[in-house]
């Protein structure tokens, strides 16, 4: 047998050492190209349940206060004095600040004295002057009727005697003048009777009642003038807004003080006329407020009885109780009214259903073949975690309620924890 060169020994070893790893390679290709490996997808799924379900309306809205009142005064002037500092707790009719009013206290002064005056002018004209007038026109017409009877008699008497011849013609004419002037004395006095009882008497009461209004008319106006300058609150609240200082000048129909009744507040949400319709007063709800880590219980307390003509929604009162004073006005939050319930509904989680502009709403199913199926369905009322579904699906079905996203129909799927899809 040959001998082996060295030089054609090592040529045969680096030949060697390439041609083995080289088989190994190929031999490991063809074992892995000749398995049958299906990729499974891992999936959550579960079979719908059957329960009540109750419709759950979401929506946004700020909290307000159950009552405001910014109190504006009707006259111009400095603030004399602050009686309460924002944040001050105050009852309806407690007086908050007094505007300077001491010109206006002496108008007032001024004009209860002419009301004062008025008022005796008047006492003194109904009950003195007026009746005093009409008794004098009583007398004077008694006594010139008097006078008509003595004359009267007196020209009978002289025209009997100038009939028998006893006197001469000039006293019978004397006697029948005198009677002429005491019938016209009579005339006047009676005309002077009758324009008293009918149309001076009331007059003079007129023109005295008159003047004791207008003299009353402005004693109160003076009077409000100085009320005016008292600033009282016409709720009860929190002043939650005080921004001048003692010494400022507040103009007329400007803000003086702000006060809120917080007592309770109210989440005013906008919905659409059928989702409303479905409210009643006291209605249970919940509001999510920021930094509250519980919904906060609330009620329906009002449904507004027209439709915003803007927006064509219907208004809808929230009442979040607050006496403890933890929550805000002004805070944004987010509702959630309970509506309409269903008994006995099949349901399955939020999270399964999908949607397609082609098909619609859909879920996927576990297939008893162990592939994803779409099957359309026809939804319900929901409650923000669960969603009625009224057809599409039978009791049995394993809906996915995770991983469904991106399955394609037929696609090789398995159901198991979140933790071996992620593995």
């Amino acid at each position: 047998m040959t001998e082996m060169t060295p030089t054609f020994r090592v040529k045969c070893a680096t030949l060697l050492a390439f041609c083995v790893p080289l088989a190994l390679f190929s031999g490991c290709k063809k074992a892995a190209d000749s398995s049958d490996t299906t990729t499974l997808v891992t999936v959550q799924a579960e079979k719908p349940e059957m329960g009540e379900i109750a419709e759950q309306i979401a929506a946004d809205a700020t909290l307000s206060p159950l009552a405001q009142a910014s109190i504006s005064p009707k006259i111009t002037a400095p603030v004399h004095q602050f009686f309460v500092q924002r944040g001050a707790h105050v009852k309806k009719g407690q007086l908050l600040a007094i505007l300077e009013n001491r010109d206006l206290a002496a108008t007032a002064l001024d004009n209860q004295g002419q009301f004062e005056a008025a008022q005796a002018t008047y006492e003194t004209q109904t009950k003195a002057q007026v009746p005093e007038d009409f008794a004098k026109a009583q007398l004077d017409v008694s006594q010139a009727k008097a006078q008509v009877n003595l004359a009267g008699e007196i020209a009978a008497a002289r025209k009997k005697l100038f009939t028998e011849g006893a006197i001469p013609g000039r006293d019978y004419d004397t006697a029948a003048a005198a009677l002429v002037q005491a019938q016209a004395t009579y005339d006047v006095a009676m005309n002077h009777l009758h324009s008293l009882q009918n149309v001076s008497r009331q007059s003079a009461l007129n023109q005295a009642k008159g003047q004791l209004t207008s003299a009353k008319g402005k004693y109160l106006n003076a009077e409000a003038q100085v009320s005016y300058s008292k600033i009282q609150s016409p709720i009860d609240g929190v002043v939650t807004d005080r921004p001048l200082f003692p010494g400022e000048t507040v103009a007329s129909g400007s803000t003086l003080i702000t006060v809120m009744d917080t007592s309770s507040l109210l989440a005013k949400v906008h919905l659409s006329q059928i989702v409303a319709q479905r409210l009643a007063l006291g209605d249970k709800a919940a509001v999510t407020i920021p930094g509250v880590d519980d919904k906060v219980e609330a009620t329906v307390a009002l449904v507004s009885p027209a439709l915003d003509p803007g927006s064509t929604t219907v208004e809808v009162w929230l009442k979040v109780d607050n006496r403890d004073g933890r929550y805000k006005a002004g805070t944004p939050v987010r509702t959630s009214i309970t509506g309409r319930s269903v008994p006995k509904a099949m349901k399955i989680p939020l999270t399964a259903i999908l949607s397609s502009q082609e098909a619609g709403k859909y879920v996927m199913v576990a297939g008893a073949d162990g592939a994803a199926h779409k099957k359309t369905v026809t939804l319900g009322i929901n409650d923000g975690t669960d969603v009625q579904v009224l057809t599409g699906i039978a009791p049995n079905d394993a809906v996915i309620t995770t991983g469904a996203y991106g399955l394609d129909e037929g696609t090789k799927v398995k159901v198991g924890a979140a933790e071996e899809d992620a593995k």
